[in-house]
């Protein structure tokens, strides 16, 4: 079989198309293989953290992608006794940072800002209803087996792979890595609601978190909704927690008083800390949720994933370009795999237990750090991500 003088991608969300843009930039041919039948319109993931947002300035992706969501400079800690506690903002690291805030907006926006920049461009190409059903590789070249509807197989042969194709990764499946870790006994309910909690909680901001040693959650505002998530005890079946006289019991613990909310929405799902073991095999990679997944407190996972995207992608332009060897690209596996063992996981299991037991000493701690300009300028680094992509560097 021919070999297509092409860089593969699977799966067309943030961090497959984050690739492949940066690819067809550095004047890379790429196919994107997708599953689904278009680009998802879920919005699952919604938070940009500021060194995020720079590398997407980087494809001309930032600005309209600010257009369509919110900026948030400010967090917030607060208790249901106490209330606010502890206050950050995002303007102390503007020395480090083009853009000193996070965006508050759903993935999706991005996977279509990211595809009509490049869908004109020669290099870039994109198929849907091709799920990946295997991989083969040898010295010169990457195999995949695609299904499309209705049972037809193809067989399709570039020069590299990248798995970006999710937490049950085909690619990562095919590549026989495993996805070592846990799965937290708690599933996470995400309730959508046009609410105005602006209007009855005094100085909130567009991200607050909210410990409870009961039942701890987080309010985060996207355009024209709030996005409210809570943790589901492993007793509660998942259809009692889909229903929505469940969602408005869980909601009214929110504010007192408050009963029969619009909801919008709903999801329910199992939460992950899980981390390939490697990211590298071969002429094939897995990048994303198809190399790591993590609790959301903290809104580390995609933006994880987009820094995959970019190390990845800077090596493999030079590799194709003969600018260096292909030994090279093992720094992908040392660098972001590293970072996501060492930092990311330690930094999400710990956000988890901080809000869930806010007297264990996480309270204090949390007020003592937004007293101190030196504490909180480190904080504001390891929140917003940049800390580890420095870290990143040094693991390399």
């Amino acid at each position: 079989m021919a070999v297509e003088e092409r860089v593969f991608v699977a799966g067309a969300g943030p961090v497959g198309m984050v690739a492949a843009a940066r690819l067809v930039r550095a004047g890379i041919p790429v196919t994107v293989f997708e599953a689904g039948a278009g680009l998802s319109e879920e919005s699952r993931a919604s938070t940009f953290h500021p060194p995020t947002l720079d590398m997407l300035d980087d494809l001309g992706a930032a600005a309209p992608l600010i257009a369509q969501g919110l900026k948030a400079s400010e967090f917030q800690y607060r208790t249901k006794p106490d209330g606010l506690i502890a206050q950050f903002d995002f303007g102390e690291i503007a020395d480090v940072t083009r853009h000193p805030f996070r965006v508050q907006a759903e993935q999706s926006k991005l996977t279509r800002i990211l595809y009509d920049a490049i869908r004109k461009e020669s290099g870039f190409a994109i198929e849907f209803d091709a799920k990946i059903a295997g991989v083969e590789q040898d010295a010169s070249g990457v195999t995949v087996k695609l299904e499309r509807t209705g049972g037809k197989k193809e067989r399709r042969r570039g020069r590299w792979l990248i798995g970006a194709d999710g937490a049950r990764s085909a690619v990562r499946q095919a590549l026989g890595i495993d996805f070592e870790g846990f799965t937290w006994p708690e599933r996470f309910l995400v309730v959508s609601t046009p609410y105005d909690f602006h209007s009855r909680i005094p100085d909130l901001v567009h991200v607050n978190y909210v410990a409870d040693p009961e039942r701890w959650h987080f309010l985060l505002e996207i355009p024209g909704m709030w996005r409210v998530m809570f943790p589901i005890a492993a007793d509660v079946s998942d259809e009692t927690a889909r229903t929505s006289e469940f969602a408005q019991a869980m909601m009214a613990g929110v504010l007192a008083g408050v009963t029969d909310y619009e909801v919008v929405h709903t999801t329910l799902y199992h939460v992950h800390q899980r981390v390939a073991g490697t990211y590298r095999k071969g002429r094939a990679f897995v990048a994303g949720d198809a190399a790591h997944i993590n609790n959301p407190l903290g809104g580390m996972g995609m933006n994880g994933g987009i820094h995959d995207a970019v190390n990845l992608t800077e090596r493999l332009a030079a590799v194709w370009r003969g600018e260096m060897g292909e030994e090279e690209l093992d720094r992908y596996d040392k660098e972001r795999r590293g970072v996501t063992v060492e930092y990311v996981q330690t930094q999400t299991i710990q956000n988890k237990r901080n809000i869930e037991n806010p007297d264990g000493g996480f309270k204090d701690n949390i007020r003592a750090i937004a007293a101190d300009r030196n504490r909180r300028h480190d904080y504001l680094m390891r929140t917003s991500m940049i800390a580890s992509l420095k870290r990143a560097k040094e693991l390399g």
